[in-house]
This record gives structure tokens, C-alpha cells and sequence, in this order.
């Protein structure tokens, strides 16, 4: 039963996790003519072209994008604690789809900043679809921590620092 729980969660998030990039590639007006952008969008249509018949945009924010992103936690959520034997009450329910879909925000960004850092180390000066896409996702996060901590010797630590500052709200989460 546990391999089953452990198969299920991490699914779910993985497809939480794609449905949240197209997200915040949205919000942070990325290049959708990235071959990445483009997968990360086929992936989702599926889900989020139906519910966007349903949900209007509201200014930048796409409406349906973001309910796909909850509908998702949701159903993580609900999906394990019926695996668990748990049934859980509408507050609890609710509880638990906005702390996951706050984790899933934290580990995103997380996993983007890591991501970034090692592209940038790896193969500095180059294209990289990934590294571009990745940079304008990460952007949000990693420019207020520029102007606050400025490079040393040409070596930007904001990555680092930044991955600090997401590990220690994932810890005051849980």
C-alpha cells in the first residue's frame, strides 16, 4: 500500500508541478516559442483548456491555469487520504490542498533556482532553451535578492541565498 501512496503522490505532484510552470511562465511572460514552454503547454491543455471555457482570465492571472493547479493538490490530497483510510472534513480538506499547494509553489521555485544556478556554472555565456525559460521564471524571485545582496568578485549568490530563504518557509510550513 505504501508504494501505491508513494507512486500516487509523487504523479500527482510531478503533474501539479508542470500545471504550476505554465503558470508562472504566464505570469512572468516567458517565451511560449521555447521548445520547453511548448511541452510544458501540450502537457497541460488537456486540463486547463476545458476549464478555461469555464473560468475567465482575470487581467494577467489565468483564472484557469490556477484552478487546475488547486484541482490538482485537491485531488492529491483527497486521493491519499482515502489510500490511508483517512476521511477527512471540508476544513480539513481545504487545509491541506492550500499547505500543498504552497509546498508545491516553495519546491517549484526551489528546484528552478537549483536548476538555474547549475545551468549557469555549467554552460556560462551559452543558450540554453532550459536556462532561458528558466530564467525568466526564476526572475521574480532572484531580483529582489540581487539588489539586496550584489555579486562578489562577478560570482552571483543569489541563488544560493535565495534557496535559503525557500527552505527555511518550507520548514515554518510544516
Amino acid at each position: 500500500m505504501r508504494a501505491l501512496v508513494f507512486i500516487i503522490d509523487v504523479l500527482v505532484t510531478l503533474y501539479g508541478a508542470v500545471l504550476l510552470l505554465r503558470l508562472l511562465m504566464q505570469l512572468t511572460r516567458a517565451d511560449f516559442r521555447n521548445p520547453i514552454a511548448r511541452a510544458v503547454v501540450q502537457l497541460t491543455n488537456p486540463v486547463v483548456l476545458p476549464l478555461r471555457r469555464l473560468l475567465p482570465p482575470a487581467g494577467k492571472l489565468d483564472t484557469a491555469s490556477a484552478a487546475a493547479v488547486v484541482l490538482c493538490a485537491l485531488l492529491k490530497v483527497w486521493l491519499l487520504s482515502l489510500l490511508l483510510g483517512f476521511a477527512p472534513g471540508a476544513a480539513l480538506l481545504l487545509r491541506a490542498t492550500l499547505i500543498d499547494v504552497a509546498e508545491l509553489v516553495l519546491h517549484t521555485y526551489l528546484w528552478c533556482i537549483i536548476f538555474y544556478a547549475l545551468l549557469s556554472f555549467l554552460a556560462p555565456g551559452n543558450y540554453s532553451p532550459a536556462q532561458s525559460l528558466l530564467a525568466s521564471i526564476t526572475r521574480p524571485v532572484l531580483d529582489p535578492v540581487r539588489r539586496l545582496i550584489p555579486p562578489i568578485a562577478g560570482l552571483d549568490l543569489s541563488p544560493l541565498w535565495a534557496a535559503i530563504a525557500i527552505q527555511a518557509l518550507l520548514i515554518l510550513l510544516r
